[in-house]
């Protein structure tokens, strides 16, 4: 079994992920509600993103667009935590996806890592990087 999380963006997804892509690195699948078949009756739009995968090593992160005339409701009570081997790396994905976002705790040295931070991205999407330190 795996677990994989499931986020869901108001109109921005493509956008989102292009920059997930580009800060972490990994294989990016998407498809448009445009590109459903015909017959499942699912709107034409070529700008919303009816199911993107970005998959890094053996992890996978997949999302869509809110479906036309379905309300959105903003992701509450969870983040996306990124667990990194060190404290540069932490830096560079904390840096790359915390940019035009609001950050709740900057990076920095806690009690429990050498680096640790939280904050959301400028679609919504709450993060966190973690860099425990050498064990």
């Amino acid at each position: 079994m795996r677990i994989i999380p499931y986020l869901t963006f108001n109109g921005q997804c493509k956008e989102a992920f292009a920059l997930y892509k580009e800060v972490l690195g990994g294989e990016l699948f998407s498809m448009s509600f445009a590109e459903a078949p015909e017959d499942v009756g699912m709107p034409k739009d070529a700008n919303l993103i009816m199911h993107t995968c970005l998959t890094v090593g053996h992890f996978s992160l997949m999302a869509s667009d809110c479906p036309p005339g379905q309300p959105y409701g903003k992701p509450q009570g969870v983040s996306v935590s990124l667990n990194v081997d060190s404290a540069e790396e932490a830096e560079r994905l904390f840096n790359g996806l915390s940019a035009g976002g609001s950050v709740q705790m900057a990076l920095a040295k806690t009690f429990w890592a050498e680096r640790f931070a939280m904050f959301e991205d400028r679609f919504g999407i709450a993060w966190m990087v973690n860099y425990e330190g050498k064990q």
